[in-house]
């Protein structure tokens, strides 16, 4: 009697352990989902500008003509290009083409999409245009966190060559990306992936898996 009083004992306490367990890792999963939540919000309202390349490019969210013209100040940007393309009669656009005019900066219109994957053609173009437009050079989309990442991570590869693993550090969840497959813009990851032979790099599985969960996390120095 005693040793089955045990044995139930012991297998109450290996359920009490299970249950408290699964209790915390599930608190743990809540705080981690509130504070990426409310970072990538943060983000997301904010402007989200950062440096790429030191004088060379810079990437943001859609710029107001007010921090248009703290760019210039602060960074001397000479061009914008513009990722979401050319909007005449959006406010947006009409603003910022209005606001370049005045400050003197050339506005180049490149679009393109997030939910699409870039292909090889569009990249030989889009490569002309950062090696020939004067810089500094700001670019943006809407958020300033997938098509600003792909733009500046092609940037950072084909133009400034600074390696791969600082490429891939552009398209990450620092920048508001969500690098996983159910993400719609996960399209912008897939589409670096499946230029590196172009680019010169050559991956392998942990590579990929790496960008993928976004582990690439840069150093932020501006």
């Amino acid at each position: 009697m005693t040793e089955l009083s045990t044995a139930v004992s012991a297998k109450t306490k290996t359920r009490t352990t299970a249950r408290m367990s699964a209790v915390v890792l599930s608190s743990f999963m809540s705080v981690a989902l509130g504070v990426a939540g409310l970072y990538l919000g943060i983000l997301h309202l904010g402007d989200n500008f950062h440096t790429v390349v030191p004088g060379e490019l810079y990437r943001s969210a859609q710029p107001t003509p007010e921090l248009i013209t703290d760019y210039q100040k602060s960074y001397g940007i000479k061009t914008i290009i513009n990722l979401r393309g050319e909007n005449v009669g959006s406010a947006w656009y009409d603003a910022e083409l209005a606001q370049s005019r005045r400050l003197g900066i050339d506005l180049v219109n490149f679009r393109m999409s997030a939910k699409r994957e870039f292909t090889e053609e569009r990249l030989t173009e889009l490569v002309e245009i950062l090696r020939r437009v004067e810089k500094p050079v700001l670019v943006h989309c809407t958020s300033g966190a997938d098509r600003s990442g792909l733009v500046s991570a092609l940037y950072v590869a084909a133009v400034a060559k600074l390696g791969e693993e600082a490429a891939e550090s552009q398209i990450s969840f620092w920048y508001g990306h969500i690098p996983l497959w159910f993400s719609p813009a996960y399209a912008m990851t897939r589409s670096f992936e499946a230029l590196e032979p172009a680019l010169g790099f050559h991956t392998n599985s942990k590579e990929s898996g790496r960008m993928a969960c976004g582990w690439d996390w840069p150093n932020r120095n501006e």
